[in-house]
């Protein structure tokens, strides 16, 4: 008589969005970060959009999210995302603090047309730089 072997688990599929939670929280979080740090320290601190997307295209990977044109993809506009939503946080906690509302009150307030106006006179060279390719390398990484 041959052994019998036991039959292989099905494949969990518990972990089949784990990405995307992965990718929210990272996304917020790097959010609340950078936006902390430009605020605290009075810069814009650019350089934190290289650093966003390289969590954007980490934490696909790490969630599991198959490689691919998808994937890259998803972690480019995830970074520039998160590259606005902190434009606009930091341009609202600087007119709202002079109107004693915090930064999250003063953003629905705020039109894009000024928010732009805003980040244009604010950031350097250096962060436009950073700004720019912050996507292409997490479009890059993400394959």
């Amino acid at each position: 008589m041959t052994p019998v072997k036991p039959a292989a688990p099905p494949p969990s599929r518990s972990g089949r969005w784990l990405w995307l939670f992965l990718l929210l929280l990272g996304a917020a979080t790097m959010t609340v970060a950078w936006a902390s740090l430009a605020l605290a320290s009075g810069r814009q601190s650019g350089w934190m959009a290289l650093l966003a997307g390289l969590q954007a295209a980490w934490m696909l990977r790490l969630g599991g999210m198959r490689p691919g044109w998808p994937r890259a993809l998803l972690a480019a506009a995830t970074t520039a995302l998160v590259t606005v939503a902190v434009q606009w946080l930091v341009a609202s906690g600087h007119i709202g603090g002079q109107m004693g509302m915090p930064p999250w009150e003063a953003a629905p307030r705020m039109g894009a047309g000024y928010v732009w106006t805003l980040s244009k006179l604010a950031n350097s060279r250096l962060d436009l730089l950073c700004l720019a390719l912050a996507p292409l390398l997490a479009l890059r990484l993400g394959r």
